[in-house]
């Protein structure tokens, strides 16, 4: 294995890491030296690839939308021909992968955003940024089904993509207050009722 391979693969460790561990105990709760051991590399690894736990939480926040891109880009939702199929499958897609561990699904970002969102600036900057690009995807099928199932309907595209978020993040705020998904799960299908009584189909 050459020294870049070597590099990239321990960065990639540091990164997988930050995502379990700040899911499961926050950015603040979170040293250095845990995201060392969760990896398994040495501090002075770390200090080769970040310059601070910020710098760390940064590329966390990025390594997780990149990383949902991927998972949502190839979901079996997506090949659907019917916008409004694909936007009640993407629903359907996120009850379904509500399994495992609470910080094995709960969103990265959002827990940033509530935990760091006055402290580090730039964290909640960067998390804005990325819940904003996944929102744009979704406002693309809600425009499509808008168009087609109800064009005279007096809300926005953009704005119904925002609330299906905000059900998601707060259905995440509840599986780690109640430690389970069935709150999550059940909120989630109220969601899908209500967008689905949206539209004329």
């Amino acid at each position: 294995m050459s020294k870049a391979t070597a590099s990239l693969e321990t960065r990639k460790k540091l990164l997988d890491a930050a995502l379990h561990v700040m899911r499961l105990r926050g950015y603040s709760a979170t040293t250095v030296d845990d995201i060392c051991n969760a990896a398994g590399v040495t501090k002075g690894s770390f200090f080769h690839h970040f310059d601070s736990k910020e710098a760390l939480g940064l590329a966390a926040a990025e390594h997780f939308a990149s990383m949902a891109d991927r998972i949502f880009g190839d979901a079996p939702y997506r090949k659907l021909p019917d916008p409004l199929d694909r936007v009640l499958g993407y629903i359907d897609f996120r009850v379904a992968i509500l399994q495992g561990e609470i910080c094995d699904y709960t969103c990265l970002l959002g827990t940033f955003v509530q935990e760091l969102y006055d402290s580090h600036p730039a964290i909640r900057a960067a998390c804005e940024k990325h819940m904003k690009d996944h929102i744009d995807g979704i406002t693309k099928d809600v425009a499509a089904a808008k168009k087609q199932y109800a064009p005279k309907a007096p809300w926005s595209a953009q704005s119904l993509a925002f609330y299906i978020q905000a059900v998601l993040q707060g259905s995440f705020v509840y599986a780690k207050a109640t430690q389970g998904s069935n709150v999550a799960i059940e909120s989630l299908s109220h969601l899908r009722r209500y967008v689905r009584m949206l539209f004329k189909k």
